[in-house]
This record gives structure tokens, sequence and C-alpha cells, in this order.
């Protein structure tokens, strides 16, 4: 087990607090691959190809600007994930017009023992008018906002 509060800087292996980078060979070719691993993460958060040696058989050294760009890479691809699931989970529809748009948001939680979603409509000003406890497979769309709305926000079927 390394101490992750002291850097490492070897050529195929760098890591500080946050991150670790380690040159693998690449499974798929003759190459060589790069893993990008956050501390504490169980799996890489990017693996993508490295650059051979001069000798055309081993990994070039990893080194500081290398490193430092594979990590702002790692964190991008992480950030865009997150963006990915969070529009998964959360979904919105506006219906009506003018002063009368009523905003309706769908939010799955995905609990592993009780997957639900909660239903909300909001007005204009942003007061909640209605919440609603749903199946997680609840379709939002303008119909379904719609049709609770003219339910008077009933449980929908």
């Amino acid at each position: 087990m390394t101490d992750t509060a002291t850097p490492i800087q070897e050529a195929t292996l760098w890591s500080d607090a946050l991150w670790t980078a380690r040159v693998i060979k690449n499974e798929d070719d003759d190459g060589w691959a790069v893993a990008m691993t956050r501390q504490g993460d169980p799996e890489p958060a990017l693996v993508g190809p490295w650059t051979m040696g001069r000798d055309k058989k081993n990994p070039k050294p990893l080194d500081a600007p290398a490193f430092h760009t594979l990590v702002k890479t790692a964190n991008e691809v992480l950030r865009r994930h997150e963006q990915q699931l969070h529009a998964r989970l959360n979904k919105h529809v506006s219906v009506g017009a003018g002063s009368g748009r009523i905003r309706v948001s769908l939010q799955i939680v995905p609990d592993e023992d009780n997957p639900h979603a909660m239903l909300r409509a909001h007005d204009e000003s942003g007061s909640e008018l209605a919440e609603l406890r749903v199946k997680p497979d609840f379709r939002l769309s303008a119909a379904s906002a719609e049709a609770w709305i003219e339910s008077g926000f009933d449980k929908p079927r």
C-alpha cells in the first residue's frame, strides 16, 4: 500500500494526493496505454493510448506536463459523466402560455431498495404547486405534464 500523500514520480507511475497515472501494456495491440485512476476509485476514470519511447519497444516515460494534461483530461471525463447522469435523472418541461406557464420536473431517485421519482409542479414565480411520488419509469413529456395538471395533480395512471 503506497502513501498517497507522498508524490510518486517514476517512468511508468506518477501519483499525487488525488490521481495516479500508470502506464500499462495495451491489451489490444503491441503498444502502451495509460490509466488514470482517482484515489479511492476502484476503476480508472480514463484509459488511453500512450506513446512509444525512442526504442519503439518501451513506453515513453511519464513527466510533469503529461501528468498534468492527463489529470485535466480525466477530470473532464468525470465531469461529463456526472452531467450525463444528472441529465438522465432530472428532467423538466414547461406547459401553458404567458403567466400561466407551469414547470413540471421529474427527479429520479435511483435507490437500490426503493427506487422512485418525485414529480413536481412550480408556477412562474417558483412556488411549488404540487409534489407527488411516482414510479421511477414515469415518462415525463409535455402531454403527460398537461394531463397531470388538468387532473388537479392527481396520481397519474
